[in-house]
């Protein structure tokens, strides 16, 4: 389990809750009230990855519960600051494996990540840019990179957490849902050939698809590396590494953030996920035996991909509701006014004797 982040630095309140995601509920996000913005998110984090049926492991991931420390004092961030990467690697692990390594090079030296103790609207979209600059130099770091073949590739899930600000990046087919009071939300978009958007650019490019697949080889449309399925540099090519961004200000009702690879996907809903997530930390309050769980589930459903799944809370224990079973013992313990009476007239007989 990651170390809790403590410190707390004000945020300007000129931010406004962005949100660009189809939602698996009616949730109603709004600009963010006075409690909104006096809440800090209290990080802490769970991981766990497992083979599955496959016979090679292509997965990897990345958490960082504080991101400052992580790359040294020199840097000014936002507190709290955390990072967390799901990578899921296919024609062999050398891609996911790259991108694992270099991550924290490539978005945060080599793409002038930008620096600040505050947030706002200006920063945002700085730290978009550079995300978004980071990934594209990801991409052609495979390219030039000799020991990764040409036909291996990854997709790529990044989170970020600045303050309050909870920013995603994702490209392919991995999958970030956040609890907000017991919803799923999605925070990213699947990259695969049915997603009607995609398929559209995909057309329009001069790509194929074949039976799902992108020119009937690969199920995801935009990943890293893949070289051998995009054309030269500087060409548009149907197969892409530009990461699509969600964003969102976090308040007390985020209770966590589900970032899990495909093989969880396959087999379960995004609520499904998050159902079994939230029970279980109502139980233990402990994200790296929940994302245990979470992959348990998975095999169970007989999923036929590697797993990886990345948790991430934000809110501590202190906050959560009270489980249903509590609720439900409680209101077993109540007494109706004629019960009181009666053991009222118990109670004074017994003392009288």
């Amino acid at each position: 389990m990651g170390a809790e982040a403590e410190v707390i630095v004000p945020v300007q309140q000129t931010i406004t809750t962005v949100l660009d995601v189809p939602c698996c509920s009616d949730v109603d996000f709004k600009s963010p009230d006075a409690t909104t913005l006096q809440f800090v998110p209290s990080i802490r984090s769970g991981s766990f990855a497992d083979i599955g049926p496959r016979r090679f492991m292509e997965d990897e991931h990345i958490r960082i519960d504080d991101l400052s420390e992580h790359l040294g004092s020199l840097v000014r961030f936002p507190q709290p600051c955390a990072f967390y990467g799901v990578f899921d690697g296919h024609g062999g692990p050398e891609a996911a494996a790259y991108v694992r390594k270099h991550v924290l090079r490539l978005l945060f030296e080599d793409a002038n990540f930008p620096q600040t103790s505050e947030v706002d609207d200006a920063f945002l979209k700085e730290v978009e840019n550079s995300l978004r600059e980071g990934f594209l130099l990801a991409d052609l770091a495979l390219a030039d990179e000799c020991n990764v073949c040409s036909s291996s590739g990854t997709t790529a899930l990044t989170a970020l957490v600045l303050g309050r600000l909870l920013m995603v990046a994702n490209v392919g087919d991995c999958r970030a849902v956040l609890c907000h009071k017991g919803e799923a939300i999605n925070m990213s978009q699947d990259h695969r050939p049915n997603y009607a958007s995609e398929r559209r650019r995909v057309e329009e490019l001069g790509g194929f698809i074949d039976d799902g697949y992108l020119n009937g080889v690969l199920s995801v449309t935009r990943a890293l590396g893949d070289w051998d399925m995009k054309l030269p540099r500087g060409s548009a090519s149907p197969l892409i590494a530009e990461p699509e961004f969600r964003q969102i200000i976090l308040s007390e009702d985020d209770e966590f953030l589900i970032i899990g690879c495909d093989g969880i996907w396959d087999v379960m809903s995004s609520q499904q996920a998050v159902n079994l997530v939230r029970r279980g930390l109502r139980r233990h309050d402990d994200p790296e035996q929940c994302a245990k769980d979470l992959v348990m589930e998975a095999l169970r459903l007989n999923t036929f991909d590697n797993l990886t799944v990345v948790i991430v809370c934000f809110t501590s224990v202190d906050h959560s509701e009270p489980s249903q079973s509590r609720q439900r013992r409680l209101r077993c313990c109540s007494f109706s006014a004629e019960a009181l009476c009666s053991l009222q007239s118990w109670l004074d007989n017994s003392g009288s004797r």
